[in-house]
């Protein structure tokens, strides 16, 4: 299994964030541009880094899903606020062929996550129950699939949109989206995302076009629905 580690000044995090990498499982760290050694530290600690010096998380993820060669990959944070022990449990129903793409929905511990991104991700996740039918809770980046698959969605955002525009594409094609329950941890250092206006912002325009983009296909009538149902009211995502 390839693990996709997309990396910005991450060194304080990556000692345990690769020393609980499940057995047979292999970091791919993608620096983007780090200054503080991270992408040395990476290789000493014996991972795969892949450098991708367009800046934005999709860019990293993309160039990691590109890099990767494992038929089954995942995706994870490298800030230490995801337990990469948990990733057997995400994969396993996408290895047993009930799953295509699995999503970790994030359990907060104190102090892990802001008041206002949790408000935004509750109400990200209630617009897309309603778009796509799917009974997804939360849009986090630990989730895993099949690499053939996930590269055959044609995904293009490089930046914050990245995780959603691969969710809206999964449930375009029907895909079989489940959740695992995960514990999300306080993140060692600072959210390039949440910790500064300026990524909030971003991640907030670049959300917003996939929406805008999916509604109008939801418009055009390009999004087909099961027999008898409208395309927004076909059950998705369990929760394991």
């Amino acid at each position: 299994m390839d693990v996709i580690l997309p990396c910005l000044d991450e060194r304080g995090a990556l000692p345990w964030v690769i020393s609980r990498m499940p057995p047979g499982y292999r970091a791919i760290v993608v620096d983007n541009g780090s200054t503080d050694g991270s992408a040395e530290l990476a290789l000493e600690l014996g991972a795969v880094v892949v450098r991708e010096e367009r800046r934005g998380f999709g860019a990293a993820a993309h160039a990691g899903l590109v890099a990767a060669t494992a038929d089954y990959v995942a995706f994870c944070d490298c800030d230490g606020s995801l337990d990469p022990a948990r990733l057997p449990a995400l994969l396993a129903p996408v290895m047993a062929g009930t799953a295509d793409l699995v999503l970790g929905s994030r359990r907060p511990r104190r102090g892990s996550w802001p008041i206002h991104a949790r408000m935004a991700n509750a109400v990200l996740a209630w617009r897309l129950r309603r778009l796509t039918g799917e009974t997804v809770t939360d849009l986090g980046p630990m989730r895993a699939g099949r690499r053939a698959e996930l590269l055959s969605l044609g995904l293009e955002d490089r930046r914050s949109g990245y995780p959603l525009e691969m969710f809206l594409k999964a449930s375009l094609r029907r895909w079989r989206i489940s959740q695992v329950l995960v514990e999300y941890a306080p993140r060692t250092g600072q959210s390039k995302v949440t910790g500064t206006i300026r990524g909030s912002l971003t991640a907030v325009r670049d959300m917003s076009a996939q929406l805008t983009a999916f509604s109008g296909q939801l418009r055009a009538g390009e999004v087909p629905a099961p027999s008898g149902q409208e395309p927004n009211s076909r059950g998705g995502g369990k929760l394991l």
